[in-house]
């Protein structure tokens, strides 16, 4: 299996589908491998090309991105993209990973491909040679530096909110991305925690805890108060 995950993207605007091609040739870990402009296209490519990935517009001639979803028997991970917000629950309720609206900005782009590395650990190679990571080895990109550093959820202690961006603090160092705490919290695996407005903890990583603070290593973290009912709970189940 190959350590890119292939694209396809389906709209019916050439500029929308260019944008698009562009944000996926910034990001290393994906492959563009084609555009075409309607569902019918997209149905024949996906009968001849392996596709982990398709982008997907909604309004489209002959056949929309909804009812295309629906004919697939075998469907590859779907984004959605559209200029308009009334199919977002539809498209929820088919299980796409997540729902662009046009215009897409790259670092919304990014964020649902995270969604998706977060969904889909398979897509990444395995050597035949080497153990099979452990799902305490899934792992997500955060842009840094104008780079795409990996972050394995096993190596994280705790996520700091900066206003606009965050700190993730590892085991070893501390990696710094514009990105809101409340967005991130949602890529990341059920056993993050958020303890304050401005904290997630790794509860794995977690050495004790009282009524007002959590341990992480030597790193004492606020417990705030409108969080402290859902902490306590977590903790004693």
């Amino acid at each position: 299996m190959s350590d890119r995950i292939r694209c396809l993207v389906v709209d019916d605007e050439p500029l929308a589908a260019g944008l698009i091609q562009k944000h996926i040739e910034k990001i290393p870990h994906l492959e563009w491998v084609a555009s075409c402009w309607n569902a019918l296209e997209a149905f024949d490519i996906l009968k001849k090309e392996p596709i982990d990935l398709l982008f997907l517009d909604i309004q489209m001639p002959v056949l929309n991105g909804i009812e295309f979803i629906k004919s697939l028997h075998h469907k590859p991970g779907i984004i959605l993209t559209t200029a308009y917000r009334e199919y977002a629950l539809e498209g929820y309720e088919l299980d796409v990973i997540d729902y662009l609206l046009k215009p897409i900005t790259f670092e919304r782009f990014f964020r649902s491909v995270n969604k998706y590395m977060s969904r889909e650990p398979q897509q990444i190679e395995i050597n035949p040679q080497k153990p099979q990571e452990s799902p305490e080895e899934e792992f997500l990109y955060v842009n840094t530096n104008r780079k795409f550093v990996k972050v394995k959820f096993e190596e994280v202690l705790y996520i700091e909110s900066l206003k606009d961006y965050i700190r993730i603090h590892l085991t070893d160092k501390s990696i710094t991305t514009k990105e809101k705490i409340s967005e991130f919290a949602n890529m990341l695996p059920s056993h993050f925690l958020r303890v304050h407005r401005s904290f997630i903890v790794n509860t794995k990583k977690v050495s004790a805890y009282s009524a007002h603070e959590i341990e992480v290593q030597e790193h004492e973290i606020p417990i705030g108060i409108s969080y402290k009912q859902e902490v306590m709970k977590f903790f004693r189940k």
